[in-house]
């Protein structure tokens, strides 16, 4: 579904003003957006970003589970799903690790579930289970690009110096 005018007009000031830094223009942006417009997976995927940098997770959980419903063929809406879930209040790693096994079967090339299942695994210490989620992700993703990531990502740390071997 593409978006039309006037709402892809608005959609591009808000992603402007967004990446600008500029949340309260951003959101200003979106309210001029018709009904059927505020319900795009590409707004969705906006207003995501903005309640995440406002580390608003109970709103973030519930545009990804909006954006899930809207565009189930898009791999970020769980991906985002998953995130929302580790930091909501009443959430958590299990939380974050259930959520997106769920989307493992459904996008079964995606790299960055694996990744993310991986580090969700390993911060839960479940080291062996982490270590098959990262190959998997490696295989997927590209050895060089995963292990790059692999290596800045604090969640990863306990694994670090395995993942420098490799």
């Amino acid at each position: 579904m593409k978006l039309e005018p006037p709402d892809c007009h608005s959609l591009s000031a808000a992603t402007g003003w967004f990446e600008l830094g500029n949340l309260k223009e951003s959101k200003d942006e979106l309210t001029r957006l018709s009904p059927t417009g505020d319900k795009h997976p590409d707004v969705l995927e906006l207003r995501w970003a903005i309640a995440a940098r406002e580390n608003n997770w109970d709103h973030a959980w519930k545009l990804a589970e909006q954006l899930v419903a809207e565009a189930p063929e898009r791999p970020s809406g769980w991906l985002h799903r998953a995130y929302a879930a580790r930091r909501a209040p009443g959430g958590g790693l299990r939380q974050a690790w259930d959520t997106l096994l769920l989307a493992v079967e459904k996008f079964p090339d995606e790299p960055i579930i694996s990744y993310n299942l991986s580090c969700y695994a390993c911060q839960m210490d479940e080291l062996d289970s982490a270590r098959v989620w990262l190959k998997k992700a490696f295989r997927l993703g590209g050895r060089e690009q995963i292990k790059r990531m692999a290596l800045k990502d604090p969640d990863l740390e306990p694994l670090w110096l395995e993942i420098r071997k490799l």
